[in-house]
């Protein structure tokens, strides 16, 4: 198998985080994938999360 796309990178990613990443996937993450493209990719998405949380509790509050 080839290097893993971007798209599989990111599904994987956001899979892993919510916890429903499947076993064959994760095989595929460590024998095909790159450190770095998980890394950025996992930054990325976590930014992205506490920015949409943050967003959310300050539309609530008002703030």
């Amino acid at each position: 198998m080839s290097k893993p796309s971007l798209l599989h990178v990111v599904k994987s990613v956001i899979a892993a985080a919510i916890g429903v990443q499947s076993n064959k996937n994760r095989e595929i993450d460590f024998q095909h994938g790159s450190l770095p493209a998980y890394l950025v990719v996992g930054l990325v998405v976590t930014v992205l999360f506490i920015f949409t949380i943050v967003s959310i509790v300050s539309a609530v509050t008002g703030g």
